[in-house]
């Protein structure tokens, strides 16, 4: 099978990752997480004590520092200057600063011209924000995959439950529409459909489900996919 890239974007919460892995696996490509890309730059900034205002110390802090994404059991391990962040760019922290630290200029354009040259090659399956517009606007194959903001929301509050045990589905609820906010209104790469991606609601679909929707749409849309 001639290899292909799919770009899958859509809000946060929405299942990006989970059902782009499954796709990768089901075709044997790569699974690009863009996400984790800017987590891991907002991790070290906070680390640092940096603050997202303070632009020009991240920029160049992004600039210098050594980020590795590797295959994994799992998807994909994050690593930052050789030592492995996966989880840690996963804490409260770096979900309530990484929208800011993502409009940062200078951190998109690094992360975009290493996510571009992962895709050379094809055969790549990345999900973001902006892979359709901006990164991959070529790709083979395009998915705009949304849900309910009640239905991220509820995915999100049962993913960190157990690791934030005070927080509620209400504040998470909160926390996503703010989110959602912050990625549509930014001036650099905001977060929109591609004209020519299509349109996939998971607010009913489980993840399995997903994966089978955008496998089904990789051969409708290239005759191509498993």
């Amino acid at each position: 099978m001639d290899k292909f890239n799919i770009a899958i974007d859509g809000p946060a919460g929405a299942g990006k990752s989970t059902a782009a892995r499954l796709v990768a696996q089901r075709l044997g490509f790569i699974y690009v997480d863009t996400g984790a890309m800017y987590r891991a730059v907002t991790w070290k900034a906070l680390s640092l004590g940096l603050r997202p205002d303070q632009t020009d110390a991240i920029a160049a802090m992004a600039d210098s520092m050594e980020l590795e994404i590797l295959p994994g059991a799992n998807g994909q391990i994050v690593l930052v200057d050789g030592r492995d962040v996966t989880e840690e760019i996963r804490s409260a922290a770096v979900t309530s600063n990484v929208s800011a630290v993502s409009q940062i200029p200078e951190v998109r354009a690094r992360l975009v011209g290493m996510q571009k040259r992962m895709a050379d090659e094809k055969g790549v399956v990345m999900d973001g924000r902006d892979i359709g517009t901006q990164v991959l606007p070529n790709a083979e194959v395009k998915v705009f995959l949304t849900a309910s903001v009640k239905a991220r929301a509820a995915r999100r509050f049962e993913e960190i439950k157990l690791k934030q045990p005070n927080i509620t589905l209400e504040q998470v609820e909160q926390d996503q529409a703010e989110r959602d906010r912050m990625d549509q209104e930014r001036e650099v790469s905001p977060l929109r459909r591609a004209s020519d991606a299509v349109l996939l609601d998971a607010t009913e679909l489980n993840p399995e489900q997903v994966a089978e929707r955008i496998l089904e749409i990789s051969r409708a849309s290239s005759g191509k996919g498993a």
